[in-house]
Parts: structure tokens; C-alpha cells; sequence
């Protein structure tokens, strides 16, 4: 047990020092050794743990879409059923993220950033996060809005989510401005979701 739990640990050190070069120096610039000497391992643990560069590639890929999505779920989680509260600090964050974070603005709109070799292991992964951070926010939804339209739930979320991303390909204002104004449309989005559900919308 103890021995996978190191390795668990060994390849997350990897997978960081990895996402910490390639923010510094572009991935086309990161070699193993390097990532090897970042994360206080031998070269050959790293071609152990991912095989190639490209093996490497595929879990940072990874690694940014989990990142992301758990960080989604904590602030959900962290403002119980105060719609506003959680809608206005999760858009806040993606969009401040996506401003300051050339990996995760790649996986969030498919668009060049970062790296053109890093670029496809990336934006394959765009579906999968906003997959996944849609049915984060339906489960969060159904704790809080219990009696809620499920369809216009996730018609709310959905176009939520897309003018989150328009916004990070083209900001029109500030990350403060824009969150406050998409979190108080996401609250109209619900409460006409709750109205549907109750049989008054």
C-alpha cells in the first residue's frame, strides 16, 4: 500500500514540475531531465511512470482537466445552497483562471495557447472538462435546487457555461464586472428553472 501511494505521489510531483515548465518556458522547451531535476527525480522515474514525452503530455493534459473540475466542485461545495454566492465564485474563478493560466484557457476553448505541441493533447480534452463541469453543476443543482425543471437546469447551466467561455476568448470587461453579471443571469436562469418546476412558469 505504501508503495502505491508513493508512486501516486511521485508521478503528481512529476506531472506539477512538468506544468510549472511548461507555464515558465513553453512545452516545446521542456526535456525530461529537466522535469526530472524540477520534481527531485531520476530521469529514468519519469520514463518510467509515462514512457515518452508524449505519455507525459497526456497526463498534464489530464491532470489540468481534474484540476479544474475539482476546484469547480470544492467552491459548489463551499457555499451550500446560496445560488449566487456559488454561481458568482465559480465563474470568478474560471474566468480568472483562464486570464492568467495559458493551460487551462487551452482546455477551456480549444483555441491556440501554450504550445502547438502541447496544443492537441489540450483542446482533446475541452469536451471532457466541460462535460464533466456540467454534470458537476446539475448534481450541485439537484442538492440545492431540489424542485427544480431538470431540463431547464440544464439549459441554464449549458448557456451559463458557453457565455463563460465567450468571455474568455473575447473579455469585454473586467473579471470582476463580467462575473458578477453572469452569476446574477445564472440566478434568473434557475429561478425560472424552479417556477417550471413547481408548475407556476
Amino acid at each position: 500500500m505504501g508503495d502505491v501511494r508513493e508512486g501516486t505521489r511521485s508521478r503528481e510531483t512529476i506531472v506539477e514540475a512538468a506544468r510549472a515548465l511548461t507555464i515558465a518556458t513553453g512545452w516545446d522547451g521542456v526535456r525530461m531531465g529537466a522535469v526530472a531535476r524540477a520534481a527531485g527525480v531520476s530521469r529514468q522515474t519519469v520514463y518510467n511512470e509515462f514512457g515518452t514525452k508524449a505519455g507525459l503530455a497526456e497526463a498534464l493534459a489530464r491532470w489540468e482537466v481534474d484540476r479544474f473540475v475539482g476546484a469547480v466542485r470544492a467552491l459548489l461545495d463551499a457555499h451550500g445552497d446560496d445560488v449566487r454566492a456559488a454561481a458568482h465564485a465559480t465563474i470568478s474563478h474560471t474566468l480568472a483562471e483562464a486570464a492568467n493560466d495559458p493551460l487551462i484557457k487551452a482546455v477551456l476553448t480549444s483555441t491556440r495557447g501554450g504550445s502547438d505541441e502541447l496544443l492537441p493533447y489540450l483542446t482533446t480534452r475541452s469536451e471532457l472538462v466541460l462535460t464533466e463541469a456540467t454534470e458537476v453543476l446539475l448534481e450541485w443543482a439537484d442538492r440545492v435546487l431540489p424542485g427544480a425543471d431538470r431540463d431547464a437546469v440544464a439549459f441554464a447551466t449549458d448557456s451559463v457555461i458557453r457565455l463563460v467561455i465567450s468571455h474568455i476568448v473575447l473579455p469585454g470587461a473586467p473579471v470582476a464586472q463580467t462575473a458578477a453579471a453572469l452569476a446574477d443571469l445564472a440566478v434568473f436562469l434557475l429561478a425560472h428553472a424552479l417556477t417550471r418546476g413547481d408548475g407556476t412558469g
